[in-house]
């Protein structure tokens, strides 16, 4: 399986292609829909889904172009499902004095909740996060120990949880109880910033209580 990392937008926002050699799947289609498009139309495989593993603006911004781009689904958590079309809820009302315009998407996405999962030729596990948001997905590829883990773990680092249903006591239990109970080995590729491992979060990440 090989991942290709894009950093986009104001909040360089991790967007990321994962190939199997017969499809891509797109996490988090954050913005320069562009650079997305050209980015998969190089690796010249269908797309099979796009990912969301949450529905904060940095995340969403170029969902609705490279959505119709594709004609794929889009797949995320109940909990934040009237994100996407409410631009108060996924705070892109707030970043208009950014340039960034207010996103109201109208596609109506799959709705998948913790446990195993399939899209097409990917097979993975889906983690239910919350902490940083309400509907905080992590998508965790055993075979390959790979984890995508939004914005709940990051390199040396943790979500906020100071935005709309945010929760430091469940970002915790998310991280401690969920993702540190996978293999060492375990790549996690964040929401922001480079990746890193679960082993290496274990013993060196400041903010873990």
């Amino acid at each position: 399986m090989n991942v290709k990392t894009l950093t986009l937008g104001l909040l360089d926002t991790n967007c990321y292609l994962i190939s199997n050699g017969e499809e891509v799947l797109i996490v988090d289609p954050a913005a320069e829909a562009g650079v997305i498009i050209r980015a998969v139309d190089e690796i010249n495989l269908p797309v099979a889904g796009i990912l969301l593993t949450h529905a904060h603006y940095d995340h969403i911004g170029a969902l609705d172009e490279v959505q119709k781009k594709y004609d794929t689904q889009v797949y995320m958590a109940s909990e934040e499902k009237e994100w996407i079309a409410d631009p108060n809820l996924n705070m892109s009302v707030k970043r208009v004095s950014m340039g960034i315009k207010p996103i109201e998407s109208d596609i109506e996405p799959v709705i998948i909740q913790e446990g195993d999962y399939s899209v097409n030729s990917f097979n993975f596990e889906i983690f239910h996060t919350p902490g940083h948001s309400p509907g905080s997905l992590s998508f965790y590829f055993k075979e390959e120990q790979k984890i995508f883990s939004g914005d709940v773990l990051f390199n040396g680092g943790v979500g906020r949880t100071d935005l709309l249903e945010g929760s430091f006591d469940e970002l915790m239990n998310s991280i401690r109880n969920k993702l540190f109970k996978l293999d060492d080995g375990t790549t996690v590729y964040p929401g922001h910033g480079n990746e890193t491992s679960i082993e290496k979060e274990k013993q060196t990440n400041p903010y873990i209580i």
